[in-house]
């Protein structure tokens, strides 16, 4: 039987696997909001908006796909670490998106919404493998139980 943890997470790894894909798209159809937060030490910027936007959209495939997804949560984690420097360039260089730029409480808001993103993507990658959710497992009491009987449940 299915323990409700185990739905609630492919649930949200199915629901944080489509948000990347759809903030990956937006790194296409809204270049200008993503260009400006680029640091400039990495050059052209349309370049890395592009080749995050692509990632994204890759890594939001891997999470929503169960044989796919302890890897691409590790690897979604591992990029969200990364592209905080974007993030961090925005808020020490007072970069504003649009015509805002962001007080110390929004970017501190922004940096914590990255770290719980970070442990959801962590959180996501330590789930059951093959198959998640859906494959069924033995009961405690069914392993129990074959154990007595001498039977071999795996």
């Amino acid at each position: 039987m299915t323990r409700p943890a185990d739905a609630i997470k492919h649930v949200s790894a199915i629901g944080f696997g489509f948000a990347f894909v759809w903030i990956g798209i937006q790194h296409f159809t809204n270049t200008a909001f993503f260009e400006p937060i680029v640091p400039e030490v990495l050059g052209d910027p349309a370049f890395w908006v592009y080749a995050s936007g692509v990632a994204e959209m890759l890594l939001g495939v891997t999470m929503i796909h169960p044989r796919t997804r302890e890897k691409g949560g590790y690897a979604t984690a591992g990029f969200l670490v990364i592209v905080y420097w974007a993030n961090l360039n925005m808020w020490i260089n007072d970069i504003p998106i649009g015509d805002e730029v962001f007080s110390t409480t929004a970017h501190i808001g922004r940096a914590a919404a990255q770290l719980l993103m970070i442990g959801l993507a962590l959180w996501i990658a330590r789930g059951k493998k093959e198959g998640d959710f859906l494959a069924s497992n033995p009961s405690e009491e069914g392993k129990e139980a074959a154990t007595l009987t001498g039977t071999n449940l795996q």
